[in-house]
């Protein structure tokens, strides 16, 4: 969708018609418009921070145990997440 709405500003068509046929706001528009401007690409900027430790599939997993157990430990979740599923956190 980006790809399009970049496509109909270099048609010339206005941020406020793009607006109203994707349905985004103002705002929206004119940010991606500045990156591509800037940058020449529309690719999201790496997010900072650390990495993820554990998948989704991992996530529910623990959070399902976590509940089972209400006074389980973050180290005895990591230990039963590394029996069930051999990858460790």
């Amino acid at each position: 969708m980006r790809w399009r709405i970049v496509g109909r500003l270099e048609e010339g068509q206005s941020q406020v018609q793009i607006c109203r046929k994707f349905n985004l706001t103002p705002s929206v528009v004119c940010n991606l418009w500045k990156q591509f401007q800037d940058t020449g690409s529309i690719e999201r900027k790496p997010k900072q921070g650390r990495p993820r430790a554990t998948t989704a599939t991992e996530d529910r997993y623990l959070s399902i145990i976590a509940r089972r157990n209400r006074g389980a430990t973050a180290s005895e979740l990591s230990r039963d997440l590394y029996a069930a599923t051999g990858t460790s956190v």
